[in-house]
């Protein structure tokens, strides 16, 4: 999978954060490539996984074992610190889903981050004061980037007439490796959503023992395929599992498709948009079935997404260094020198102005 190559930290201009090991998995195994790991930097703790689609370098991060938007922030810090020309980020991984009169939200379906009412895509549902009558949030977190919407704008619309490619891509990444059928598509039986002040069952681990009279009637779909939608993602410091107060904040906030957990760390001081595969409805029904096909999905839309950037839309397809054929980045080789201000002064020293980086080929 590797492309035997080491590429310059400056040459990557995408990077995509998930929360846990296998969102990020989901991922990796839809690359078109893999590069070799770079050297760690200094003072960065993240581990980074390095690849190729659709003609860009990508960086790939997840958090180091806890969750929640802390870490999340400290995560896109340190890549930033490292990566110094990311141009676009994507968060990507699993949520809560929020059906509602106007969005079907199924298990395994997708949102991604858009612009509702007065919010930027992404609302810290959490962060505000206690009123006489009501919560009043407080901060505006960073919309996606306006490329970013614009491209996700086409996309929706092109799938008003023809499928998406989530199946598509996971179905190719199923074919990579047989520990990988984990991320197959569960039975629709278990696709069940219970109504909002119906509790689960204390000390069940499943709904076995759940009442069906208490089942939200749901239409089946024409098609089987997942559906992305595009709208507001509300993140908060805990986990959803409350029928009741998930449809509360809802109500206080605004149109919320799905709740999560790490967004508001990234949104505060970077700009990115965020997919979110649905794994539970954010109630107390809520179990670990569908977490790993609902992070294939997340990651198959994002590799739909980036499909639609074109090699113009980004700096580095501009860059004096990339091959003027392929339009790529050029490879770094053993003893190719990068930098400015370097100078030989003829004696066999080298003075250097600033970094020199050397990698073997």
């Amino acid at each position: 999978m590797s492309n035997g190559h080491n590429i310059h930290y400056d040459k990557y201009v995408i990077a995509v954060i998930s929360a846990s090991e296998f969102e990020m998995s989901a991922f990796r195994f839809m690359l078109e490539s893999e590069h070799p790991r770079l050297p760690i930097v200094e003072g960065d703790r993240n581990t980074y996984i390095l690849g190729e689609l659709n003609g860009y370098n990508i960086v790939l991060a997840c958090l180091p074992g806890n969750q929640g938007k802390g870490a999340a922030a400290v995560v896109a810090t340190n890549l930033e610190r490292t990566f110094h020309c990311i141009q676009w980020r994507f968060l990507v991984g699993i949520g809560g889903g929020v059906p509602n009169n106007k969005h079907d939200i199924r298990l395994g379906d997708v949102v991604i981050s858009m612009p509702s009412g007065q919010h930027g895509g992404v609302v810290q549902y959490d962060l505000g004061k206690e009123a006489e009558d009501e919560f009043q949030l407080k901060g505006l977190l960073s919309p996606p980037p306006t490329l970013l919407r614009s491209v996700a704008e086409a996309m929706k619309s092109d799938h008003r007439v023809k499928d998406n490619r989530v199946n598509e891509f996971i179905s190719t990444m199923l074919q990579k490796g047989r520990r990988l059928r984990a991320y197959d598509r569960p039975s629709k039986i278990s696709d069940n959503l219970y109504a909002a002040n119906y509790p689960h069952i204390a000390g069940e681990l499943t709904c076995s023992e759940c009442s069906d009279t208490h089942l939200v009637i749901r239409e089946p779909r024409e098609f089987d395929d997942p559906v992305i939608h595009y709208g507001l993602i509300a993140s908060g410091d805990r986990v959803m599992k409350s029928g009741q107060k998930r449809d509360k904040i809802c109500r206080d906030v605004g149109e919320i498709l799905c709740f999560e957990m790490e967004a508001a760390g990234i949104s505060t001081e970077y700009s990115c948009i965020v997919i979110r595969g649905i794994s539970d409805y954010a109630d107390s029904h809520k179990n670990d079935d569908w977490q790993y096909y609902a992070a294939a999905t997340a990651a198959a839309a994002t590799k739909e997404l980036i499909s639609y950037l074109g090699p113009g839309d980004c700096p580095n397809h501009t860059d004096p260094n990339l091959d003027s054929t392929t339009r790529k980045p050029l490879l770094l080789t053993q003893s190719q020198f990068q930098g400015v201000g370097i100078q030989n002064s003829g004696s066999g020293s080298i003075s250097v102005g600033r970094d020199v980086y050397m990698h073997g080929a």
